[in-house]
């Protein structure tokens, strides 16, 4: 097959741009380094258990409009448990239950209504979170003062919150969303991410899990569909790129070209890829290398009996923020717990026992049920690059199009006004994709460019 776009990465970002191409009739050639498909978002075979495990849960927000649509053309989106409105369950640090449960009003009066029954608040957390719709007002407002050297905490103490509120509330959404402290991350970052999930419409800020290992929910079924399309998927094809006469793909001794190249590789690697550093792409390798990361540690516990018949738990205060019940979520008589802690720099150098018995220590003070259970395997998982980090003064991230002609960037890192998330991910293998249709436009038997977005 001779392609008309080569793709490098088979990540979210690679791999939503591949199948809005081969959607439109586009030959498509995806590389992948690795031997398997999904990036830093993927899943293994646990030897012990037999079970595909996640590199780490990933939660999925109504708002991710562009990861439904690119999971409808797959055929999967039903995979995908969505609250029908926002819920979450907590433990306090001191024990204390509670459930934060939004009524059907529309957005965001659910949450100042949900607020009000919510019982592990006082009246004053309640008066402070009416003033919500002001804090997605200025947040979305291009008018409002930018704050740009502020973080999440600050941005969230001038806009009124509690300090309760951010503990139980802003801090785990942050941390979730952002994959840093909220005294680091950049508060302006996250109100973009307020603005987003508290819109009208109230699915926007509700929950989404998958019910099935992210290779089965998307890496797998997007091969599929790349080939079924004429196109071709590798993987154990570390690809390397020259630009001296348009972009040129190197995989090991063979040379391939392409009317448009997509490099869809993670922000780290992206320096590695280019050949000889090319001059017109200075700015963005720079930028690249000057990037920081933050880390995500995931926990996987095995007992011998349920302990927690909810499908996630907020932990807030704790070193592990989140559990998740695979057993709830993927309906088998799986004991498997994952116990997640993001923007873990401290916690990821430490030693697997060390980990293990943090999470243990945590998981049983706040359930008690898991006091009696004894502990049939633990697996740590560490991603040490997981996100670049939002703090405040990281480089400029860079555009969809590239100095070099034909040659596009994909990947959660591209500036899309979204932190390190899979809809970053998405949106930006779209966005590549339709700049890929506006340049063949003419050039190919396929429909029009039209706007994915």
């Amino acid at each position: 097959m001779t392609p008309d776009v080569i793709v490098i990465g088979g990540g979210f970002a690679g791999l939503s741009a591949a199948t809005a191409l081969a959607e439109r009739g586009v030959r498509v050639l995806v590389l992948e380094a690795r031997p398997s498909l999904g990036g830093r978002a993927t899943a293994f075979t646990d030897p012990a258990t037999g079970e595909r495990v996640d590199n780490g849960q990933h939660v999925l927000v109504g708002a991710y409009r562009e990861t439904f649509a690119f999971l409808r053309r797959l055929g999967t989106e039903g995979d995908v448990h969505l609250q029908r409105n926002l819920t979450i369950e907590i433990i306090d640090r001191a024990g204390q239950r509670s459930r934060l449960a939004c009524p059907a009003l529309p957005a965001p009066l659910h949450l100042v209504a949900g607020a009000m029954r919510w019982n592990a608040i006082s009246w004053r957390d309640r008066l402070a979170l009416r003033g919500l719709r002001r804090v997605i007002g200025r947040a979305s407002s291009p008018k409002s003062p930018t704050h740009a050297s502020e973080n999440v905490r600050q941005w969230l103490v001038r806009h009124g919150q509690t300090p309760r509120l951010i503990e139980l509330l802003w801090e785990p959404l942050a941390v979730a969303a952002l994959n840093q402290s909220i005294d680091e991350a950049s508060g302006e970052v996250f109100g973009g991410v307020v603005s987003r999930m508290f819109t009208s419409d109230r699915r926007d800020c509700a929950l989404g899990l998958p019910r099935k290992a992210l290779d089965d929910l998307y890496a797998n079924p997007a091969r599929e569909f790349v080939e079924h399309a004429g196109g071709e998927v590798r993987t154990n094809a570390p690809a390397r790129v020259a630009v001296d006469d348009g972009p040129a793909v190197h995989v090991r001794d063979e040379v391939l070209t392409a009317r448009a190249v997509i490099c869809a590789v993670a922000w780290y690697a992206l320096p590695a890829l280019f050949i000889d550093r090319p001059a017109s792409l200075a700015p963005i390798i720079t930028a690249a290398e000057a990037t920081a990361s933050s880390p995500i540690v995931t926990v996987n516990l095995w007992f011998d009996r349920p302990v927690t018949g909810d499908a996630f738990v907020g932990l807030p205060g704790r070193a592990m923020q989140w559990v998740f019940d695979k057993q709830a979520l993927f309906g088998d008589e799986s004991s498997h717990l994952s116990l997640v802690s993001s923007g873990a720099t401290s916690l990821v150098v430490r030693e697997n026992r060390e980990i293990i018995d943090l999470a243990l220590e945590e998981l049983r003070e706040a359930l008690p049920a898991a006091r009696g259970a004894n502990l049939r395997r633990a697996v740590v998982v560490r991603e040490k690059r997981a996100t670049f980090s939002v703090a405040p003064g990281q480089p400029v991230r860079p555009p969809t199009e590239t100095p070099v002609p034909g040659l596009f960037l994909a990947g959660d890192w591209v500036d899309t006004g979204l932190p390190a998330t899979i809809e970053s991910a998405v949106v930006s293998g779209h966005r590549a994709a339709n700049a890929v249709l506006h340049r063949l436009a003419g050039r190919l038997k396929a429909a029009p460019p039209y706007n994915l977005e």
